[in-house]
């Protein structure tokens, strides 16, 4: 078949207005932080499930590869196509329905395009809460939250988007459609599809809809800013938390003053709770949620805080007295990387690491990337509840920041990633391989995994036409 005919063919499945070839493509053809721009044979943005099956099966048969895309805010180059031109750009936006909310069973069906905020909304007009949220969530998609397996900042209480997922519909690499969707909590019967799909990426498959978990919303829901003498304190907090709120304990998060000076400086209409403060190189917001009532939740937070104040692990703390409080506070948090941007382009890192370890981990990488590179400026946040933290590398403040990145963004990955492998940690936590990591998991995943995850892809995918140079290298 010619290009032409192919394209024709396309356009019959999906309609012309959805085939796009010409033109300014460059929200499909680049990936969010700009470190990537591709060329796309075209991007076909599909209606439905058969749709999206028929577009599979059209490509297979012409041996095209297909690059599965969301919302494109992924931070890994995971949904980018690569500059040959050959490569078809699906897009799922158009696919954006929520097909059926089921009270009883406290789940929620809906297309794998649905924007992650209209999910939360969605089941906050029908009284539940569905919690996964994280800084993208106005413009990423569910079917791309769960290709990557995003985490965010509640991840403590409720984990990943995996553990929010019961079911999902996924159309093969052949173009058949597998419906996974029963919404079952228990449902043994042969090898877990679900989960293989869920964190592929897009590589095995590409999901068009899912049955998601719903919760029933809180009582009441407290926010604190804490300030902290050290990571040490930090981790202790942690484990004070557990101890007092158990299950209310939904969001902890770390902030070093240092990112914290960079939201000041180019964000001064935000307030900062102990901006500065130089005993407290760190702060914490901590979320409790409670499922009685607003009294009993204030009762065993303020406890919580008192206990910490006694203990030292705590210098200093605020509990915000109302829910635009509460936002302001957690606007604070969410604004670091943007701050970040404002000061430069900087290296990031996306790691996980035991909390217990945290502490000795960021002590030991520290002082490596002070003495390899002086003046380094370290950028330290993140979800410390679940080990998380985004560990970023900005360029001294004196000298050229694009001639830093060119010249020694090699090398301060190597540092950051031996360092989270010597601490028997994850170089990816939240944010995926994608393209831009493919070496790092050739060099610290195991040749047992790596041979593993080769012959599902050889099975799933036989022509390897599902985002290829995604989480493996292309073979041949």
């Amino acid at each position: 078949m010619t290009h032409t005919a192919f394209l024709d063919h396309l356009r019959q499945i999906v309609g012309a207005n959805h085939v796009l070839t010409d033109g300014d493509l460059t929200a499909w053809e680049q990936d969010w932080r700009r470190r990537s721009r591709g060329k796309a044979l075209a991007v076909v943005r599909p209606g439905c499930t058969q749709e999206v099956a028929d577009v599979v099966r059209a490509c297979a048969a012409q041996r095209i590869s297909i690059v599965p895309q969301g919302g494109n805010t992924g931070l890994s180059v995971g949904s980018t196509p690569d500059e040959s031109g050959t490569q078809l750009v699906l897009s799922l936006t158009r696919m954006n329905s929520v097909r059926h909310i089921d009270h009883d069973n406290l789940t929620m069906t809906v297309d794998a395009g649905c924007i992650l905020q209209s999910l939360q909304e969605t089941a906050d007009r029908e009284g539940l809460l569905f919690p996964l949220s994280l800084a993208a969530e106005g413009s990423c998609t569910i079917g791309g939250n769960l290709g990557t397996n995003a985490g965010g900042t509640q991840v403590v209480r409720y984990g990943n988007t995996r553990e929010l997922c019961l079911g999902l519909e996924v159309v093969t690499a052949q173009g058949e459609i597998w419906d996974g969707l029963k919404g079952l909590r228990k449902d043994n019967t042969g090898y877990d599809l679900r989960d293989l799909f869920i964190g592929s990426e897009g590589t095995l498959g590409v999901i068009t809809g899912a049955t998601m978990k719903l919760y029933p919303k809180p009582a009441a829901q407290l926010t604190a800013w804490a300030a902290v003498p050290s990571m040490n304190a930090a981790v202790r907090l942690l484990g004070m938390a557990h101890k007092q709120l158990g299950a209310g304990l939904t969001g902890f998060e770390v902030m070093g003053q240092f990112a914290l000076g960079f939201v000041a400086r180019h964000m001064p209409q935000l307030r900062i709770p102990f901006a500065g403060m130089e005993d407290a190189p760190y702060c914490v917001l901590l979320e409790n949620s409670d499922s009685e009532s607003e009294q009993h939740a204030r009762e065993r937070f303020e406890r919580l805080l008192e206990l910490a104040l006694e203990d030292g692990c705590v210098l200093d703390a605020v509990v915000a007295e109302s829910l635009a409080q509460a936002h302001e506070l957690w606007h604070v948090r969410e604004s670091i990387p943007l701050a970040q941007a404002e000061e430069g382009p900087n290296i990031k890192h996306d790691i996980s690491i035991a909390a217990s370890r945290i502490p000795e981990y960021v002590e030991y990488t520290d002082a490596l990337l002070r003495r390899e590179l002086p003046g380094v400026r370290i950028v330290n946040f993140g979800h410390l509840g679940d080990g998380n933290l985004h560990y970023n590398v900005q360029a001294p403040s004196e000298g050229d920041p694009h001639a830093f990145m060119r010249e020694h963004e090699g090398r301060v990955n190597h540092l950051v990633y031996e360092s989270v492998a010597r601490f028997g940690g994850s170089f990816s936590a939240e944010h995926g391989v994608g393209a831009l990591k493919v070496d790092k998991l050739q060099k610290y995943q195991s040749p047992v995994a790596l041979s593993m995850m080769r012959a599902i892809k050889s099975a799933l995918d036989p022509q390897g036409i599902m985002n290829p140079g995604c989480i493996l290298p292309v073979s041949g």
